[in-house]
């Protein structure tokens, strides 16, 4: 078998180098960003990629074939390997990240037992989240995809992706969502097509729906007051999920927006740049 080793090092934040499709989202090459890659000639098969064995979105831009690798927040600032492998050989596409400070949050949570304290019971269901939520995050389907989103609730963004936090002073994992606040009972918006994976009831998360918009690039949103779908039902742009609620480990009304690329979470925001501006300018009001 060939193995090709191609080298391409990518020092800054937003690549200058290639002109992509208004429908992706922005690249940003840090933890918890994306980054888009050129992997072969658009008039050669689909190549599939891997990137820490994981299967990585590939749809077409232009005139190549584009990886859309996500990039977990562990990542460690340097140089990173995707494969691409083809019926005929593989090869390797190296590129780097940077680093990025992100704030710390602190938060007093008011149910003592979203924080410590957890019953037998608690911990029962907390593990058999676990097992559900790991199942529909685990789903791929062979499919063209559609990432021009549109942003999910008309809100004001109340916690960004990515925060170092703190409950009730107690170290918790860093944000792995964009927060949008909005009173309980707005509507929550599919922000592209997809299907339905599953929907349910969780003990940190609430009322939660995922949806699967094709080739690992999955959406989750998070403490709904009411779920308007079910398993299986394929959705439009724009139509209404559900609302927003405050079910699960909350301080109030918002949604708990969660995007994933190979498995990984990442910055929704990259996902509607051009809704950012005016859901951040409400904060200023």
């Amino acid at each position: 078998m060939n193995r090709n080793i191609c080298t391409l090092i990518i020092c800054c934040l937003f690549s200058p180098v290639w002109s992509w499709a208004s429908k992706l989202p922005e690249q940003l090459a840090v933890p918890g960003g994306l980054i888009k890659l050129p992997i072969a000639e658009i008039t050669q098969p689909t190549p599939k990629v891997f990137f820490y064995d994981k299967r990585v979105l590939v749809t077409a831009d232009g005139d190549h074939w584009i990886a859309l690798v996500g990039i977990p927040l562990s990542a460690k600032v340097g140089s990173h390997t995707i494969t691409i492998k083809t019926a005929k050989s593989s090869s390797q596409l190296t590129f780097s990240i940077t680093d990025k400070d992100y704030p710390t949050q602190y938060l007093t949570i008011k149910k003592k037992r979203m924080v410590t304290g957890f019953t037998d019971e608690d911990l029962k269901k907390i593990n058999a989240d676990k097992k559900a939520m790991s199942k529909a995050k685990a789903v791929w389907t062979e499919q063209q995809i559609e990432a021009d989103f549109i942003a999910p609730v008309d809100g004001r963004l109340s916690s960004l992706f990515g925060l170092k936090r703190f409950f009730n002073d107690i170290p918790k994992r860093p944000h792995s969502g964009l927060d949008i606040a909005a009173p309980t009972g707005t509507p929550i918006l599919a922000p592209a097509s997809a299907k339905v994976i599953d929907t349910g009831s969780y003990y940190f998360n609430g009322n939660t729906v995922f949806l699967d918009h094709g080739q690992g690039l999955l959406s989750a949103y998070l403490h709904m007051n009411k779920i308007s779908v079910k398993p299986g039902q394929l959705v439009k742009q724009g139509e209404v999920l559900g609302t927003v609620g405050e079910t699960g480990r909350v301080t109030g009304p918002h949604l708990h927006w969660m995007v994933y690329l190979n498995k990984v979470p990442v910055d929704p925001a990259l996902f509607i740049t051009k809704d950012i501006p005016r859901l951040d300018a409400r904060n200023k009001k």
